[in-house]
């Protein structure tokens, strides 16, 4: 009896290992785009499901972005169902331009595998990153000096979603794939290997394919071969250093954040970074009112900021702006750094703008991040006075 090949046993083990926490029934949905990566995560799925007695089924994103997509996205449908996995839903999706083509892109595909999987009552929703993603994601995040959580990569798992594929490279699920006799569609988008930085159209590719297609074999070249298993395992090593850090600045930004009824009270006119002004009109007297609580997104009390560790402000500020709105992927250590100059250098400087039409601006010891500027207050200067 022949046993499975080498990179069919290894996608296997992967899944089984991804999914081993599953109670028995659980639905399972594999996220499809019709590439090698994810219809190999959905054969290895559909494997490892009908044998541990879980459910299985897949999600087709289209979005609409190139000729014929939708053919693409009916093919790989039709080939998840050959597998056996059910059930199987085709779905197109709206791609805004917030962002970024890429981010919005990757907006619309995961709100419709949150519907889906809040639809549907599924356990886990498997993504087909591999590897060579992994250590992409490492360059683009190297490059955009975007801290050690960029450097830290994509998680294995993450909520719903896991990704069983990570020590797998693409030349492994493109034989799973020969293997089980599916077709898979390569996006022209994501350019061709190693193609040389003068080829026609070569600079025209997105910057992760630019990487993939340009960046990496010449590091490679360089440096010899094993560079994109390096970049992955040096991620692996960054990540639980990255969770912690992570956690502490989660809570600093709960401790900082200001909201309605409980914010505080300052005279009119005080400086609230100077501490003579914090006492200089006793609570109660009638020049002192509420500091006023914009329609914005985040408001942060920046004296909380201030007295934090500068990896743990610099990490909660970062979290701040992504939770008003600014794409995490746009958001570079630039951004981050003009944030925090108005925690910690405050001078009086006008407002920082942010990926995602967004901006922040500081006003009597508040740090106001969203779409609109905060109002005045009234009787009082627009802006705190900058210290000296």
């Amino acid at each position: 009896m022949v046993g499975p090949r080498p990179a069919d046993a290894a996608a296997r083990r992967a899944v089984r290992a991804a999914l081993r926490d599953l109670a028995p029934g659980s639905l399972v949905l594999v996220a499809c785009s019709g590439g090698a990566d994810s219809l190999a995560l959905a054969a290895a799925t559909a494997f490892v499901a009908s044998r541990d007695g879980l459910r299985a089924g897949a999600v087709v994103v289209d979005h609409g972005l190139q000729g014929g997509s939708a053919d693409v996205a009916a093919r790989a449908g039709e080939q998840c169902r050959a597998l056996g996995l059910d059930p199987v839903e085709v779905r197109g999706v709206r791609v805004g331009s917030r962002g970024g083509l890429e981010a919005a892109a990757r907006h619309a595909r995961y709100a419709l595998l949150d519907d889906v999987a809040h639809r549907t009552g599924a356990a886990a929703v498997l993504l087909g990153h591999t590897l060579d993603d992994q250590a992409e994601t490492v360059l683009l995040g190297l490059a955009r000096g975007s801290g050690a959580r960029s450097l830290a990569g994509m998680a294995a798992e993450r909520g719903v979603y896991r990704r069983p594929l990570l020590g797998l490279r693409r030349t492994d699920t493109e034989a799973v794939c020969a293997a089980n006799g599916l077709t898979w569609w390569t996006d022209p988008t994501n350019g061709v290997p190693a193609c040389a930085p003068t080829q026609a159209g070569a600079a025209d590719l997105p910057l992760r394919s630019q990487v993939r297609t340009r960046v990496l074999p010449v590091l490679e070249d360089v440096l010899g071969p094993g560079v994109a298993v390096t970049l992955a395992r040096t991620a692996d090593q960054l990540r639980e250093d990255a969770d912690l850090l992570d956690d502490l600045a989660a809570r600093l930004l709960d401790r900082a954040r200001v909201t309605e009824p409980d914010e505080p009270r300052e005279p009119v006119g005080a400086d609230v970074d100077d501490p003579a002004s914090r006492g200089a009109r006793p609570v109660g007297t009638r020049d002192e009112r509420p500091v006023t609580r914009p329609d914005v997104a985040v408001v942060l009390d920046t004296q909380v900021l201030a007295d934090a560790p500068a990896a743990l402000r610099r990490r909660a500020l970062r979290a701040a702006a992504q939770e008003a709105g600014s794409p995490a992927g746009s958001l570079f250590a630039s951004h981050v750094a003009t944030l925090d100059a108005l925690v910690t250098a405050w001078r009086g400087q006008g407002p920082a703008h942010l990926p995602g039409d967004l901006r922040a601006s500081r006003t009597r010891g508040r740090l106001f991040l969203g779409p609109e500027r905060p109002p005045s207050l009234a009787r009082t200067p627009s802006a705190e006075p900058a210290q000296e």
